[in-house]
C-alpha cells in the first residue's frame, strides 16, 4: 500500500501519531547531515513522545512501506543516522530510571546522553563502562544500535558486553523485551527468524569473524549470538535495521579506586604498537595511540608535554585498580614495558591536573582540526579500521602511504591496544579531482584493510559509507546470512534500508555534504547544522535549533 499524501505531495500525519510529524523544507533540511560525510534530505521527521507513539509509527511505516531511519544526537560517523523516508528522532525518549545498586544496572531511553547515564550511576559508586570520547552528546540507543566502544574497551568491552535487556518495537509494531538469559518474547518477527534462520546463525555464525581482530561493529553479531544464544547479541549492533529500540536495559561497574596516566613517546611506530599489545596484556584500562601524523597537527599541545621531535608515535595509558597500591603497581609495570620496548620519553601523571594535560592532546583533536584551514574538510571516511594487533604498524603504515599517494593530508590516532585506528582525511575542495583522490583513498584503504585480515568497523558501524563495501572483508556465505537475519526481522525492509545489507547501485560517496556543486540547504537550517559542528552541539534538538516560527 502506498504512503498517504497530502494535496502537495508530502507524507500526510500518521493517524494516531501525538509527536511532531513535519515535512517542510526547513525540517527535512536540518535532519539530513550528522557527523559522517554524507548529506541525504528525508521525505519527512517524526519526534515521537514516548515508546507508544514509536508503535503507532511504525505500525503506520508498515503498513505503507514507508522507510523509516532511526537517530539520537547523529554524531555518528558512518551515515546510518540519515537516510531516505522517515528520520525518526528518538533523542527526547531520554528518561533514566533510578539506579538498582545492587544489581548494578539502570534502565534508560535510547534518547538518553551517555555522560548522563554514567552520572547516574556514579552517585551509588558505579559508572557505565563505554566511555566514547563523544560520552558528552551521544544517546544511549545510539550506542547500542552502533556497539560502540572507546577507550576504555580494552580492557571493559564495547557496549554488547553491558546491554542485559533490550525494549524493542519490530518492524510489524509489535514491541517486546528481549532480555539477557529469559526466554524470547512470543512475537512473529522472533518465531521466523527462529523457523528460518537461527539454526544457521548458531551453526555457521562462530565462523563469521575476523581471527585476531579484537573489536568488530560490522554485520551481525552472529558469532557472539552462536556464543550465548542471546538475541540481544544480534540487536545491538544493528543499527535500526531489526528493530527499534525504545528502552534499553544497562550493566554497570564498579568505581575504580585510584587511576594512574602514563606518556610514552617512541621513535619507531613498532616500538608503540609492542608496548601497546603488552600494555593491554598486563590490563591497561586504556591504551591510545598518537601518530606522528597526529603530532605534526597538534604541535603546541605536544611541545607543552615535550614530546621529543624525533617521536613516530605517542602512547596514552591509564592503569586503575581497586586500591591506590594496586594502581600504583601496575602503572610501575605498565612504564616498564614501555621502557623494554624503547620509550624515549616517558611522564607518569602525579595528579589529576597533569593527567587531564596528558588526556587534554587526544580530545582536543576534532576541535582543532575543525579550524586548522578553511580550505580543508575534514572527512572521516576511512575513520574505523581495526585488524589483528601484529598487523598494526603495517596497517597505519599503509595508511600514511595511501594518504601521501592520494596527495592527502590526514591524522591518524585511536585505539591501539585494540589495533584500531581512527583515521581523518583533510580533503583541499579546491582541488579539481579531490572527487577522485577522495575515492581512490577509500578503495585502497579498504583493499589494504581486507589484506591485513580486518574489519572495516570496529566501533562507528557500517552505516551506509561501509555497508556497500562489506564485500571487501566478509565472504559471500556471511553476506548472505546477514541478508536472512535482516529478511526475518523486517521482510518489507523499512528499518534503515540501506544499512549492514547492501543494495544494487548504493555508493558509499553518492552525496558529499562538503560538495560545493550540491543544491544549498535552506539558509536556517544551513546555520543550525554549522552551529552543531562548530560548538560540538550533536546533542542539541534540531528542529529546536530552527527559527520559532519553523520549530
Amino acid at each position: 500500500m502506498s504512503a498517504p499524501l497530502a494535496l502537495d505531495g508530502t507524507l500526510k500525519v500518521p493517524d494516531g501519531f501525538r509527536g511532531i510529524f513535519r515535512t517542510d523544507a526547513p525540517a527535512c533540511a536540518v535532519y539530513s547531515e550528522s557527523a559522517g560525510i554524507a548529506r541525504i534530505i528525508p521525505d519527512a521527521v517524526a519526534v515521537p513522545v514516548d515508546a507508544d507513539d514509536v508503535v503507532t509509527l511504525v505500525r503506520w511505516a508498515a503498513q505503507h512501506v514507508v522507510p523509516l531511519v532511526p537517530r539520537g544526537s547523529a554524531s555518528s560517523m558512518a551515515n546510518g543516522a540519515v537516510g531516505p523516508g522517515v528520520a525518526l528522532d528518538l533523542s527526547r525518549l531520554d528518561w533514566i530510571d533510578a539506579v538498582d545498586a545492587a544489581l548494578a544496572s539502570v534502565t534508560c531511553g535510547p534518547g538518553a546522553l551517555r555522560d548522563a547515564v554514567d552520572a547516574a550511576a556514579r552517585r551509588h559508586g558505579l559508572r557505565f563502562a563505554v566511555d566514547p570520547s563523544s560520552g558528552a552528546f551521544c544517546t544511549m540507543g545510539g550506542m547500542a544500535a552502533a556497539n560502540a566502544a572507546g577507550a576504555r574497551s580494552v580492557k571493559l568491552g564495547a557496549t554488547r558486553a553491558w546491554v542485559r535487556g533490550l525494549d524493542c518495537v519490530f518492524a510489524d509494531g509489535t514491541r517486546a523485551w528481549v532480555r539477557r538469559g529469559e526466554p524470547q518474547p512470543k512475537v512473529e518477527t522472533l518465531r521466523a527468524f527462529n523457523a528460518e534462520v537461527s539454526r544457521d546463525a548458531m551453526e555457521r555464525g562462530a565462523k563469521l569473524a575476523h581471527a585476531g581482530v579484537r573489536k568488530e561493529s560490522s554485520g551481525y553479531a552472529l558469532a557472539d549470538y552462536a556464543r550465548s544464544g542471546d538475541l540481544v547479541d544480534i540487536l545491538v549492533g544493528s543499527e535500526g535495521t531489526l528493530a527499534v529500540f525504545v528502552g534499553i536495559d544497562l550493566g554497570l561497574a564498579p568505581l575504580p579506586a585510584a587511576s594512574v596516566s602514563l606518556l610514552a613517546s617512541f621513535p619507531t611506530l613498532e616500538g608503540a604498537v609492542q608496548a601497546a599489545a603488552r600494555a593491554a596484556e598486563l590490563g591497561a584500562a586504556a591504551v591510545e595511540l598518537l601518530d606522528r601524523t597526529f603530532l605534526d597537527v597538534m604541535r603546541a599541545e605536544a611541545a607543552s608535554l615535550a614530546i621529543p621531535a624525533a617521536t613516530e608515535a605517542v602512547l596514552l595509558i591509564e592503569a586503575e585498580g581497586g586500591t591506590h597500591a594496586e594502581t600504583d603497581t601496575l602503572a610501575l609495570r605498565l612504564a616498564d614495558a614501555c621502557r623494554a620496548a624503547g620509550a624515549a620519553q616517558l611522564v607518569a601523571a602525579p595528579d589529576a591536573a597533569t593527567a587531564e594535560r596528558i588526556w587534554h592532546i587526544r580530545h582536543a583533536a576534532s576541535p582543532i582540526l575543525n579550524t586548522l584551514d578553511p580550505n580543508l574538510s575534514s572527512m572521516q571516511l576511512i575513520e574505523d579500521g581495526a585488524v589483528p594487533p601484529a598487523r598494526f604498524p603495517d596497517y597505519v603504515r599503509g595508511v600514511r602511504a595511501a594518504l601521501e599517494r592520494n596527495r592527502v593530508r590526514g591524522v591518524i590516532f585511536g585505539h591501539a591496544g585494540d589495533a584500531h585506528a581512527h583515521v581523518n582525511a583533510l580533503i583541499d575542495l579546491r582541488d579539481a579531482d579531490w572527487k577522485k583522490r577522495t575515492r581512490t583513498l577509500l578503495q585502497e584503504v579498504t583493499e589494504l584493510v581486507a589484506l591485513l585480515g580486518g574489519t572495516l568497523t570496529a566501533e562507528h558501524g557500517d552505516g551506509r559509507l561501509r555497508t556497500p563495501l562489506m564485500f571487501a572483508v566478509w565472504d559471500a556465505r556471511a553476506m548472505a546470512l546477514f541478508a536472512r537475519v535482516k529478511q526475518a526481522f523486517d521482510p518489507a525492509g523499512i528499518l534503515n534500508p540501506g544499512v549492514k545489507v547492501p543494495r544494487a547501485g548504493d555508493d558509499p560517496l553518492a552525496s558529499i555534504k562538503y560538495d560545493p556543486s550540491l543544491p544549498a540547504l535552506p539558509h536556517d537550517a544551513r546555520v543550525a547544522l554549522d552551529t552543531v559542528v562548530r560548538e560540538r552541539a550533536w546533542a542539541a534538538y534540531r528542529l529546536g535549533l530552527l527559527p520559532e516560527s519553523e520549530s
